[in-house]
């Protein structure tokens, strides 16, 4: 109990710090119909958000070495929320997507600094509650975001305003904390081919995380716009992806447990492509329809990245994982920045069931590779533990260390 009074002001950093940069995708993809942008254009503006959530999560902690957790939390806010009121300036594609860049790269600094300071924080005693609340509320606030856009109307400089407060009030949990600024952890080497040579199946498994989450919740709207889906319908339909992703981490991670975790990767995207197919057949049965597919979609794609990444940490020493957990953010980050791009250009060409077509072959392509991989390297005796790995931050790799692997020492 005294871990969640002291920390509560990180946990209500990152419930406001979610409700604004979750809420400014969809509030840019619909906005950007409205004011005449292509879907192409759209596609850029998703894609640059991930730039610069890459960009963030490498120079993040090196920022935060140089100048304290506090100030450079408040240069990312700013950054983040300069970029929301700046919208309306100049309403242009381009410009807009250097703003998208800005907010990115909001996201991944604040996130990098606040699990620094929860590091800090948590001890044997109380990591496990640490991580099972900080998951519960970045899931909450995930889910609570993709509703804000249902009361947002599009294009308008009030909505933005809005949004840019709620970035803005994120500073005050932190700044007003009485709590001593902890000493700032080593950034980690980005070393992307440990990835690559610890599990090739968890490097592809993470770049068809992306793949999927991506360009659903970056290009989403426009498929639900061109379905006919309203604005506030388009909310739910961002949401009950999300839902379906928080729903299914018990039952997968009990499964990634208990069985051969390339098998649970193989069934994950076999159910995923099926739910793809469903998705693209029963586009006009109807609202309903639509939102049980998107929460089916969300139970077997979201939880890949987590198995993925545990199946990854099976290969590799104590030492290794902080340093892997970058590795493989930095494979989801590649896709993600390719993947709304790609799957706006596919839906200007061929329609909007297009984007499930796209999501549904990286799928299949994952299962090909998954048997392939089976056949060169057999699974290992001992398993680390299923973690639900949050896509936040390299640095997330630190919070999660032991949890894996209780007897393992610190990896700072």
């Amino acid at each position: 109990m005294r871990f969640l009074i002291t920390s509560s002001a990180l946990f209500l950093s990152v419930i406001l710090l979610q409700l604004s940069s979750g809420g400014v995708g969809p509030l840019d993809a619909l906005s950007g119909l409205t004011l005449g942008f292509s879907t192409n254009e759209i596609g850029l503006l998703g894609s640059a958000h991930f730039l610069g959530f890459f960009i963030g999560c490498w120079w993040a902690p090196r920022l935060m070495g140089s100048i304290g957790h506090s100030r450079a939390f408040a240069a990312f806010t700013a950054s983040g929320a300069i970029s929301l009121i700046a919208h309306f300036l100049v309403i242009d594609p381009i410009a807009w997507a250097l703003m998208r860049i800005a907010s990115g790269l909001c996201v991944a600094g604040c996130y990098t600094v606040i699990e620094a300071w929860l590091h800090a924080r948590v001890t044997n005693e109380n990591r496990g509650r640490a991580m099972g609340t900080y998951r519960v509320v970045d899931m909450g606030a995930s889910l609570a975001a993709q509703m804000v856009i249902s009361v947002l109307e599009p294009a308008s400089y009030v909505s933005y305003n809005l949004l840019a407060i709620l970035c803005c009030a994120a500073l005050l949990p932190i700044t007003l904390s009485k709590s001593a600024q902890p000493e700032t952890p080593h950034a980690p080497r980005l070393r992307p081919m440990l990835a690559v040579s610890r599990s090739p199946l968890a490097a592809a498994g993470v770049v068809v995380a992306a793949l999927s989450s991506a360009s659903f919740r970056m290009i989403g709207p426009v498929y639900g716009t061109q379905v006919g889906l309203g604005t506030d319908q388009i909310a739910w339909f961002l949401a009950a992806f999300v839902l379906g992703g928080a729903l299914a981490q018990y039952p997968v991670g009990w499964l990634a447990d208990k069985y051969d975790r390339r098998w649970v990767l193989i069934w994950l995207s076999a159910a995923a492509v099926l739910s793809c197919i469903s998705t693209v057949l029963s586009a006009n049965f109807g609202t309903t329809t639509i939102m049980l597919n998107a929460v089916v979609f969300g139970l077997t794609a979201f939880p890949i990245y987590s198995v993925a990444s545990a199946h990854a940490n099976d290969f590799a020493s104590p030492e290794e994982r902080v340093e892997l957990s970058a590795a493989l953010m930095f494979f989801f980050a590649l896709g993600a920045i390719a993947a709304p791009l790609f799957a706006s250009g596919l839906i200007d060409r061929f329609g909007p069931s297009a984007l499930f077509v796209m999501i549904a072959v990286g799928h299949g392509i994952l299962i090909v590779f998954g048997i392939t991989r089976m056949r060169i390297r057999p699974t290992v005796e001992h398993k680390t533990r299923y973690v639900y790995a949050p896509r936040t931050s390299f640095t997330i790799g630190r919070l999660m260390g032991r949890q894996r692997d209780p007897s393992q020492k610190n990896t700072d």
